[in-house]
C-alpha cells in the first residue's frame, strides 16, 4: 500500500472520529449533560461524607484495621504516613483523591466483574475480548480525558470517566482467569450431584475464582490511583491537580509533598486490598 492511499484513509479515519464526536456533541448534549450532573453529584456526595469525618478519626480507623488485619508494623507506619498528610496541608486533596479512586472504581467493577464470570464461562470470545482489553491497557491514558473533556467538560466527571476505563481492563481480565481456571474435577463433582447451573457458578466457580477476582481489584485500584494523576490537567481536583498545579507553576516543594501524599495513600489501599484477597 502507497504513501498516498495511506494518507487517504488517515484522513477518513479522523474525519469519522471528529464527526462522530461533533455528532455527539449536538444530539446528546442532553444525556451528557446528565451523566456530568449524575458523576459529579456522587463525587460531592462522597467527599463531603469523607470530610465530614474528623481527620484523626479516619486515621484511627486505618490504623485498628491495619493492627487487626494486617500487623503492629504496618498499623504504626499507616498513622505515620496519613497524619504526614495532614500535617503537609493536604488532607482535604487526599480525602478527594480517595473519592475519584473510590467511586470509579466501584463503578469498573460493576462491569468488569459480572462481565469476566460471562467471558470465563465462555471460550469462543475470549481472544477478541482480549485483544479489546489490550488496546485499551496499551493505550496512552491521556487520550481518555479528551472525550471525557469534550462531553462532559473539565472537573471530577471526566476524571472517573477515564479512571472508569483505565480501571475495568484488569478486573476483567483477571476475574476471567479465575472462572476459567477452575479445576476439572470440581466442575465434574457439581455435576455429578446435580447442582443447577446458578449453583455450580456461585458455590463452585466463583469462590473457586476469589483469589483472581481480588487480584484485580487490586491492580485496578493501583491504575485509578495513576488515572487520577495524570487527570488532574482536567481539573480533577485532589492531589492530582495539586500536582499538575505545582509542575505548572515550577513549585518543586508542593509537588514533592503531594507526590508523597499519594505514595502513602496508595500504599495503604494496596496492602488493605492484599490482604483481603489473601483472607
Amino acid at each position: 500500500m502507497n504513501g498516498d492511499a495511506m494518507a487517504s484513509m488517515t484522513e477518513v479515519f479522523d474525519a469519522a472520529v471528529d464527526n462522530s464526536l461533533a455528532w455527539l456533541t449536538d444530539h446528546a448534549t442532553n444525556v451528557f449533560n446528565g451523566l456530568s450532573f449524575a458523576l459529579n453529584g456522587a463525587f460531592n456526595g462522597i467527599n463531603a461524607g469523607l470530610t465530614f469525618v474528623p481527620w484523626w478519626m479516619l486515621i484511627l480507623v486505618a490504623a485498628v484495621c491495619g493492627w487487626r488485619f494486617i500487623g503492629r508494623t504496618f498499623a504504626v507506619t499507616a498513622v505515620i504516613g496519613l497524619w504526614l498528610c495532614q500535617a503537609m496541608g493536604l488532607w482535604a486533596e487526599t480525602m478527594s483523591t480517595l473519592t475519584l479512586v473510590f467511586s470509579s472504581t466501584l463503578l469498573a467493577l460493576a462491569v468488569a466483574i459480572p462481565a469476566g464470570i460471562v467471558l470465563g464461562l465462555g471460550s469462543r470470545s475470549i481472544k477478541g475480548v482480549e485483544v479489546v482489553l489490550d488496546f485499551l491497557q496499551t493505550m496512552p491514558p491521556y487520550i481518555y480525558l479528551l472525550p471525557g473533556i469534550a462531553l462532559l467538560g473539565y472537573g471530577p466527571a471526566t476524571a472517573m470517566w477515564a479512571t472508569w476505563i483505565v480501571a475495568i481492563p484488569p478486573a476483567l481480565r483477571l476475574t476471567a482467569h479465575g472462572v476459567r481456571m477452575t479445576p476439572i474435577q470440581f466442575r465434574e463433582l457439581g455435576t455429578a450431584v446435580g447442582m443447577t447451573v446458578f449453583d455450580h457458578l456461585f458455590k463452585i466457580r466463583v469462590p473457586m475464582a476469589l483469589t483472581s477476582i481480588f487480584a484485580g481489584i487490586n491492580q485496578s485500584l493501583m491504575l485509578s490511583f495513576g488515572m487520577v494523576v495524570i487527570a488532574g490537567i482536567a481539573g480533577s481536583g485532589g492531589l492530582g491537580q495539586a500536582i499538575y498545579d505545582a509542575v505548572r507553576t515550577l513549585q518543586i516543594d508542593k509537588a514533592v509533598n503531594a507526590g508523597i501524599a499519594i505514595v502513602v495513600v496508595t500504599i495503604v489501599l494496596d496492602r488493605f486490598s492484599q490482604r483481603l484477597g489473601q483472607r
